[in-house]
């Protein structure tokens, strides 16, 4: 397998569908000739041309709408919205169009489309460019949420939320953009709605996603030289999230921990919490912790955001807090 970023993970996935599958096309701002902000569509413009591989003016509204109604008369669109931030301006196409179609129409249409955007903090990127977003859409019925945290899955997931027929949010953190990992070459698939136990461990459960999965994976690893074996989670598929190994988890060790970068309040770490209370409450041995952003605006400050995003110490000090350390 080679080592390949991110970023190169996800420019394979894209390049073997549009080869594979003449139906796949890529649209979006500066995503043709440039590339992308990020390079994530480099090279795909000189192999597949600006048919399939659209440059789009500054609309975020117009690029999902474009990429909704092409998908209702057979198209596979993958669009991508530069930042996440900008999706609130294409929020009802995606809500209101891309999430209810099936339904509307009684499955005589289908909108599978993939959202592709970059979310996350931690650059001094400010209010506008830093934040994350998958808390604005886990109360919309019809939309799945994607979210990897590694190269290997970010090329596994991307392939399999192409092929699949609902509309998905693909959820790119711009912290793993270069983080390097093993990729087998070829097409390979990633399940969606399955998470993943990145670590074992038998004292606590820490259920993450993105770039916060490798903040626990480093407290774990600290805290086991204090002889505490910490179980981490990454959900992978935030909306639906996987119940099932969730629970599982929290049976056999008695405590959760649930990291989300996004504000506390509303967010995604508030059902996670939730359903692991209503479902697993006979087994809890401490409440649940949730480790999240503070609830305000991302700061352009650098040391003002390290402040309000969830890092290793503070998943460190939930761990602790459950422990009763």
């Amino acid at each position: 397998m080679a080592v390949i970023t991110t970023v190169q993970a996800i420019n394979e996935a894209l390049g073997l569908m549009m080869a594979e599958d003449q139906r796949v096309y890529c649209l979006g701002e500066d995503i043709g000739k440039m590339g992308g902000d990020f390079g994530v569509t480099r090279g795909l413009f000189d192999e597949f041309g600006g048919e399939r591989v659209r440059d789009t003016p500054l609309s975020e509204a117009a690029i999902v709408g474009a990429a909704v109604g092409s998908a209702m008369v057979g198209m596979r669109p993958v669009a991508e919205i530069m930042f996440a931030d900008f999706i609130g301006t294409c929020y009802d196409q995606i809500v209101n169009n891309a999430a209810k179609v099936h339904y509307m129409f009684d499955g005589q249409f289908k909108a599978p489309i993939v959202l592709r955007t970059a979310c996350g903090g931690g650059f001094g990127g400010g209010p506008h460019h830093s934040q994350q977003v998958e808390g604005w859409f886990m109360n919309v019925p019809g939309l799945v949420i994607v979210a990897p945290a590694s190269p290997y899955d970010a090329k596994g997931l991307m392939i399999t939320s192409i092929e699949d027929d609902n509309p998905i949010l693909f959820l790119e953190h711009k912290a793993l953009y270069r983080q390097k990992g093993e990729v087998p070459e070829g097409k390979y698939t990633v399940p969606l709605r399955q998470a993943k136990v990145v670590r074992p461990g038998k004292d606590v459960t820490v259920v993450t996603c993105m770039k916060s999965v490798h903040d626990a994976l480093a407290a774990a690893q600290e805290l086991e030289a204090d002889g505490v074996s910490v179980e981490v989670i990454d959900l992978r598929t935030l909306r639906p999230w996987d119940h099932q190994t969730v629970l599982e988890s929290v049976a056999r060790t008695g405590r959760a921990v649930v990291v989300n970068e996004a504000p506390k309040t509303g967010g995604l770490g508030a059902d996670i919490s939730a359903v692991i209370s209503e479902e697993a409450f006979s087994y809890l041995k401490a409440p649940v912790a949730r480790i999240c952003g503070f609830d305000t605006p991302i700061p352009f400050s650098l040391p003002l955001e390290k402040l309000i995003l969830p890092d290793k110490d503070r998943v460190k000090q939930g761990i602790l807090k459950v422990l009763g350390k």
